[in-house]
């Protein structure tokens, strides 16, 4: 691209990506708020119901790469219709859904072509804007993940406790066919092709490079929820009234739409030099609250700091795997763009898990160390990273 600006019609390929990520996060994520709700009805327990979740995170991380490795010679508008057509018809099963083993099928087939539509929605942003609005575009399209948490999800909930479950992913399927509608008229025709074997796409992997760049937002991620999946019993240890956690949780959903703002306007110059200090002030963040939530107010002034940080990584991190990708692998970029919403599941089991560990050892409070610690750790891996995209271009 020549132009330097975004024309109007850049801005309807922004809006319907972002629309489209929306409808793939309310899908993705919705399914947590109704979880009681299928397993009352298919009559087995919350545990098993809660599969449902880790089958979807684990395909999704595993298939994700996979396929768009095997599929990068497939001409990028055509697969992108005919994905979301079958997003539309898996969610429409699953609203006659009468069986866990149904149900979990579609999930984990769900899983596979929202991981691929994701991934190919980032290219499609990338590789269809002037270069100095990339990391405009892209925090865009990640800002439809964010408004599906804040406005699709508590939808989705409300519907399921008047019209039960299955309204729910009437809902997702019907949101499916409005995305078709948009995507249908607005995705350009003339996008890249590769034609390249899976072994020679995977051969990406091997690079240190990016593999270090991988493991930057595993890490940031990580940071945040090893706090944020026990921010519930936070909120109840600072006194918060029951009938008050939601709306704070909403307020804390609400202000992450800021921090996607940011990612965008941090991403559009030295992104990587500028994450080493995003990820020192998420450690000083994340540690303030052992002392902060002894107060109400300092504590939710804290918290509300804590989303402000949590996703100012995405963005760039996310150019960053797919222009390492151009200078190691060309005709891997499409796989490049996959590992970006791989390494934030990736961060988000690990540390949830780390946190749990921690949490179960005693004090809950001590979850904010942790990831005070694993978001320096974030930061000490960037600086190296950045140490050598330095010394690469004093060689170049």
């Amino acid at each position: 691209m020549h132009h330097t600006q975004l024309s109007k019609r850049h801005w309807l390929l922004i809006l319907t990506l972002a629309f489209l990520t929306f409808v793939l996060g309310t899908s993705e994520f919705v399914i947590v708020g109704i979880l009681t709700d299928i397993s009352s009805s298919l009559h087995m327990t919350n545990a098993k119901a809660g599969t449902l979740v880790s089958a979807f995170a684990i395909t999704f991380a595993i298939a994700t790469p996979l396929v768009m490795s095997a599929t990068s010679h497939f001409p990028k508008r055509k697969w992108m219709l005919f994905l979301i057509g079958s997003f539309i018809a898996l969610n429409a099963l699953c609203v006659i859904s009468t069986s866990y083993i149904m149900l979990l099928i579609l999930r984990v087939m769900t899983a596979i072509v929202t991981g691929v539509l994701i991934s190919l929605a980032m290219i499609v942003a990338s590789e269809t804007m002037p270069i100095n609005k990339r990391g405009l575009a892209i925090s865009f399209v990640f800002g439809g993940f964010t408004l599906a948490n804040v406005v699709g999800v508590p939808i989705g909930i409300v519907i399921a406790e008047w019209y039960g479950w299955n309204a729910t992913f009437m809902l997702t399927t019907l949101l499916g066919g409005l995305a078709f509608a948009a995507s249908f008229f607005v995705l350009p025709t003339r996008l890249s092709q590769v034609r390249s074997s899976i072994r020679d796409q995977f051969s990406l992997m091997i690079q240190p490079r990016i593999l270090i760049a991988f493991f930057i937002p595993a890490l940031g991620f990580g940071a945040t929820y090893a706090v944020f999946t026990y921010l519930v019993p936070i909120l109840k240890g600072m006194g918060a009234p029951n009938n008050s956690i939601s709306l704070i949780l909403f307020g804390y959903g609400f202000l992450s739409i800021f921090s996607n703002i940011l990612a965008g306007k941090i991403a559009t110059h030295n992104a990587i030099g500028r994450l080493r200090f995003v990820f020192l002030a998420q450690a000083i963040v994340l540690t303030s609250l052992f002392w902060t939530t002894n107060h109400f107010i300092l504590g939710l002034a804290n918290i509300g700091l804590m989303s402000l940080m949590a996703i100012l990584l995405t963005t760039s991190t996310q150019l960053y795997l797919i222009d390492l990708a151009e200078i190691y692998k060309p005709d891997a970029k499409g796989l490049a763009a996959s590992l970006m919403p791989v390494a934030s599941n990736v961060g988000i089991a690990f540390g949830s898990a780390l946190g749990g560990i921690v949490y179960h050892q005693g004090n809950l409070m001590n979850v904010t160390w942790v990831g005070g610690i694993v978001a320096v750790s974030a930061s000490l891996l960037t600086f190296f990273s950045y140490h050598l995209d330095l010394k690469q271009k004093k060689t170049a």
